[in-house]
């Protein structure tokens, strides 16, 4: 089983949520702890991958060989792709 580690702009983007959206979104990365896989797409041009909740998208990173899921952002799926 995979770990979740998330980044200090994962943790505050996720604090700024409400409660009932905070509450799927940690629900869906908890499933994912098992075979990550079978949940995420890899997103074009780049080495991470995407998970989608309802309209909110979080950006993660997998170090297979650390057994690591690292979440870099959650956001709005109109924001979460913009630099």
């Amino acid at each position: 089983m995979y770990s979740l580690i998330y980044t200090g702009t994962a943790k505050k983007q996720l604090k700024k949520l409400n409660r009932e959206t905070k509450e799927r979104i940690i629900t869906v990365l908890e499933r994912c702890r098992i075979r990550p896989y079978a949940h995420v797409a890899r997103i074009v041009g780049d080495k991470s991958y995407r998970l989608r909740v309802g309209k909110y998208r979080m950006i993660i990173d997998i170090l297979d060989n650390k057994l690591i899921i690292l979440v870099l952002k959650i956001d709005h799926r109109k924001r979460v792709y913009k630099n």
